[in-house]
């Protein structure tokens, strides 16, 4: 296969099943002088299964700033570089980012070689509405921050997408069911494309007993898909806003009963504030 000199190419392997492997991501890492790989030993047995012997370059998180210039420089010198991630599209939860930005910004061409991603592939498998989703990533690890980041997904009407570690599903489907609610809708995806593959769709409370029940069902690399929260009619909204406002403006000035409001409501503080205006005219009026 012909490739272009001095272009980074973001090579996307499989996550489990090596049939999905695609043709062209194996005539790109047969052509291209060098692979940034996130682990050279996870992936040197992947390249050997397909015959890759091209000489791997080891890019991770934690070498990202001091390797990312060393392969701009091969790349102006017309070098073709290939990013592979431990599996999947790279960039998705994975490092890359910077090294991408940097090539961009110094005028260098970047192209694309599609093919598996666990994000994708959950989605089109769970049931839930994927005309607008948001994925998160991975939550953080420790329990309060982890909590506080779903207090704030708390109210997103668009399928929710976290990817979790077998360490701490149970945690986080516990802190799921408490947040958002035990009876919210939500798919748990395991093990994609591997034997053991898993898709379970329930409440958030039945798949946390599920799971703390079942060990086995602990192990692996997790998707976790939740249904979003049902919209807020804005009707209803006003309607509570402007409630809570004349109640409010009955003992406190506007400035201090919009503040209020606006922290009770989630409203933005020029809309109440024209709203308790308003309210203040139509009191003085009548």
């Amino acid at each position: 296969m012909a490739i272009e000199n001095g272009v980074l190419y973001i090579v996307a392997t499989p996550i489990g099943n090596l049939g999905d492997m695609t043709a062209r991501a194996i005539d790109v890492l047969r052509a291209v002088d060098v692979i940034a790989a996130e682990d050279t030993r996870h992936s040197l047995p992947l390249l050997r299964h397909f015959g890759i012997k091209t000489p791997l370059l080891a890019f991770h998180e934690h070498n990202e700033r001091d390797v990312g210039p060393a392969i701009i420089r091969r790349l102006q010198e017309g070098q073709a570089v290939a990013l592979i991630s431990d599996a999947g599209t790279p960039l998705i939860s994975d490092p890359g980012y910077q090294l991408v930005r940097l090539a961009r910004d110094q005028g260098i061409k970047v192209s694309p070689v599609p093919g598996a991603s666990a994000l994708i592939a959950a989605l089109s498998v769970a049931g839930l509405p994927t005309d607008r989703f948001v994925f998160e990533g991975f939550l953080p690890a420790r329990a309060a921050a982890r909590q506080e980041r779903l207090k704030q997904l708390r109210d997103e009407t668009r399928t929710l997408v976290f990817y979790e570690s077998s360490h701490r599903i149970v945690e986080a489907l516990r802190d799921m069911a408490e947040v958002f609610g035990a009876e919210r809708e939500a798919v748990l995806v395991r093990e994609l494309t591997k034997r053991f593959e898993t898709v379970r769709g329930d409440s958030l409370g039945n798949l946390c007993r599920w799971v703390q029940d079942d060990v086995d069902q602990q192990k692996g690399e997790f998707v976790l898909l939740v249904h979003g929260a049902p919209p807020v009619e804005e009707d209803a909204v006003r309607a509570e806003a402007e409630r809570v406002l004349r109640v409010l403006l009955e003992e406190l000035p506007v400035k201090q009963a919009v503040g209020i409001a606006v922290r009770l409501t989630g409203l933005k503080k020029n809309l109440l504030y024209q709203q308790a205006v308003r309210i203040q005219d139509e009191e003085a009026g009548g």
